[in-house]
């Protein structure tokens, strides 16, 4: 049974390893950092960047190094091995475009990224999903990026929402703390495996068919 509201304001999605299926391209452009510093890339290494912004990425990396002041030649690095693989193409996640469609169908949606908005848009562009969205904020439109509360408070503001009656859809603990901190429900298709996320809904993938009841059903019911 769905633990989420069913008469929420709004719902606000995350968008890598949740909507689309872009973390393989950033663990791909990750490992190519560590390879190129001398040193092996695992669950481990990807624990410490997963759902964080490519300059923050850049600075767990410049820590694990050993290199105090490189964040920023990490981050670009980075940045740069991304972008190549995102032009190869990213899909969307299984029940992704589902999902939001029934939720775009009764809501407003948006979708609050951790990615900077060259990233964002070639994302969503590739999976097929730009179109739903007309509301997306990026981590390089707000002061203070994820984990801190400000992408979620801007995208609830936009759409005209009380936060404490919106739901967010995330993947990572980054992206959990941001949402909770702006009061938000959250639920939570973890990316690693055996993540232990807050959550108020938790689940295997976007196309669990609770979730699609869920978002079909939506101003059926009250907020609790």
């Amino acid at each position: 049974m769905c633990s989420l509201p069913t008469s929420p304001e709004a719902v606000v999605f995350d968008c890598d390893g949740l909507l689309v299926d872009t973390e393989v391209c950033w663990s791909i452009a990750e490992a190519a950092v560590f390879a190129a510093h001398g040193h092996s890339f695992g669950q481990e290494q990807k624990a410490l960047l997963i759902g964080r912004t490519v300059e923050a990425a850049g600075e767990a990396m410049a820590d694990y190094f050993g290199r105090p002041g490189a964040g920023a030649e990490l981050a670009a690095e980075l940045l740069e091995g991304v972008r190549k693989e995102l032009a190869r193409g990213a899909a969307a996640l299984p029940g992704a475009a589902e999902l939001v469609r029934a939720c775009r169908a009764a809501v407003p949606i948006a979708v609050a990224s951790n990615s900077p908005r060259e990233l964002l848009d070639t994302a969503l562009g590739s999976a097929g999903l730009a179109e739903y969205f007309p509301h997306s904020f990026a981590a390089d439109e707000v002061r203070s990026p994820k984990p801190a509360a400000d992408l979620y408070l801007t995208a609830c503001e936009a759409l005209g929402v009380a936060p404490k009656r919106s739901v967010a859809f995330e993947d990572s603990a980054t992206g959990v703390s941001s949402a909770r901190a702006a009061g938000l429900y959250v639920a939570v298709v973890p990316s690693l495996p055996g993540a232990d996320l807050d959550h108020d809904w938790l689940g295997a993938g976007l196309d669990e068919p609770e979730l699609l009841d869920w978002a079909r059903g939506l101003g059926s019911g009250t907020v609790r």
